[in-house]
């Protein structure tokens, strides 16, 4: 029995990989409609910038030939795609940059080992803007992603890739990554549920730049939160690596369906850098607040615990000073100086800042974070889960936020504005996860975001399933259905 395209749209994957063993399809009937809709979704909205279709259905072929392969993980044999910050040896990685233009990975990322050795197909690598540094994704390098519900709109940042063609259908679920916000951010703009893990529950390089210092880290936007649930298992650590490890199950997944008890729940809606709020942004968390208190929690308003304009100020610095760092080899393997580079105006100016960040300066910024995640610490004896909006605007318009504008000050202006919610809890380490909450006016998805104490990944999870099941959203934009 094969399967259809418009069967295989509604379904995710835990629903395929099942369909898979109980052999109502093969993984080649699977891998086969993920290409189909690659096909026919991504020339308008560019969400795959490296294919490798042919590829992943001779693998898929060879798992058919070989069904004790499906026993590498639950999720075994599917298509999957990864996201263009992280390398799959043999594959190309851009990085969203023309500096890396013809760079092939000799190794693959610690997470995309993870995800090969629990038996996913690379169906491909997904567009990001350059190194990941902004709030939607329209390199120069590899052009504007446009998101499936509106392609006059971005699907966010980073991971707007991801975020697009997990919308669009052609997988599930797909890789993404969150430095600052950008699994929340493109899975609230394109209606997807998305976490940002604890910092230590999951692979990440090795290297401090690599994953700036722990504040980034690896996991999926997914259509669903049992797929988030069983692909965080893929991911998680056994024992620690560069951080202390955070309590967890032994499995996400299997736990996922115990509903939590009565939650305090704090309401953050006051923008933490002072800027205006988009009434559809307001709306979408009053509705989700509501929701909380429909299925017993505890609602009230709260107030921001730390002076957020002191620690982003202090991760930016940071950020700056790995942005230059993992420049550095690539620059120095060219025989190019940073002002020769072909890089993005946002980028080379934030390298350069880096480049010349002291000592004294870093380490400051580090305490200065520190003490924000203590303080955060204290603030969650007090309350379990924090609401507020993920971004303070329904998605931007393509050609909004440019990082390679030549008004920078105008760039960062609308930075500031358009984000906001979600960085501090990459310098905490926090979990923090975006639930699609409303739809607005204009027909594009509003996400809401959910932030827990540090280890608390399981309960925003069985929290965020509660969710689902009590008001289910769709499952991708509605233009890409079959």
């Amino acid at each position: 029995m094969s399967l259809s395209l418009s069967d295989y749209l509604g379904m995710d994957a835990i629903e395929l990989a099942l369909g898979v063993r109980q052999q109502q399809f093969s993984n080649a009937d699977v891998t086969a409609c993920a290409i189909e809709q690659a096909q026919k979704t991504n020339p308008t909205i560019n969400a795959i910038n490296i294919e490798c279709f042919d590829a992943a259905l001779a693998q898929a072929q060879h798992f058919d030939q070989h069904p004790d392969l499906l026993n590498q993980s639950r999720v075994a044999g599917l298509p999957f795609l990864i996201k263009d910050l992280a390398t799959v040896k043999g594959l190309g990685a851009t990085y969203g940059s023309r500096l890396y233009k013809d760079f092939v990975a000799e190794r693959s990322y610690n997470i995309a080992r993870k995800y090969l050795d629990a038996g996913l197909i690379v169906l491909g690598k997904t567009n990001t803007p350059e190194c990941g540094l902004t709030l939607t994704t329209e390199p120069v390098a590899n052009g504007i992603t446009r998101n499936p519900w509106n392609t006059e709109h971005s699907p966010g940042g980073s991971s707007g890739g991801a975020a697009a063609a997990v919308a669009a259908g052609i997988t599930p679920v797909a890789h993404a990554t969150d430095g600052g916000g950008s699994i929340r951010v493109p899975a609230a703009c394109c209606g997807l549920f998305g976490l940002k893990p604890s910092r230590g529950l999951t692979a990440i390089e090795n290297k401090r730049a690599a994953s700036w210092g722990g504040m980034s880290v690896g996991h999926v936007v997914s259509q669903t939160v049992r797929d988030s649930a069983a692909f965080l298992d893929l991911i998680k650590l056994e024992e620690p690596n560069q951080f202390a490890i955070p309590p967890a199950p032994a499995s996400f997944y299997a736990n996922l369906n115990a509903a939590p008890e009565p939650l305090r729940i704090g309401v953050q809606l006051e923008h933490p850098m002072d800027q205006p709020l988009d009434d559809e942004c307001i709306l979408a968390v009053q509705k989700a607040a509501q929701l909380c208190e429909s299925l017993g929690h505890y609602v009230e308003r709260v107030s921001y615990p730390v002076d957020y304009r002191t620690v982003v100020s202090a991760m930016a610095l940071r950020i700056n000073a790995y942005v230059y760092q993992t420049l550095a080899p690539r620059l120095a393997a060219l025989k190019l100086a940073l002002e020769d580079a072909p890089l993005e105006i946002s980028t080379r100016i934030m390298a350069n800042l880096g480049r010349d960040v002291d000592a004294a300066a870093y380490l400051e910024a580090v305490d200065t974070v520190k003490e924000a995640e203590r303080t955060m610490a204290e603030f969650h004896h007090h309350h379990d889960v924090i609401v507020s909006p993920v971004i303070s605007k329904t998605p931007a318009r393509i050609g909004w936020l440019d990082m390679n504008s030549s008004d920078q000050k105008e760039y960062v202006s609308r930075f500031r504005a358009y984000g906001g919610f979600t960085a501090l809890y990459n310098g905490t380490g926090q979990p923090s996860m975006s639930v699609p909450g409303h739809q607005a006016k204009n027909g594009l998805p509003v996400g809401v975001m959910f932030t827990a104490a540090w280890g608390s990944d399981l309960l925003l999870l069985q929290l965020a399933r509660q969710l689902e099941q009590a008001q289910p959203w769709p499952r991708s934009a509605p233009v890409c259905s079959a």
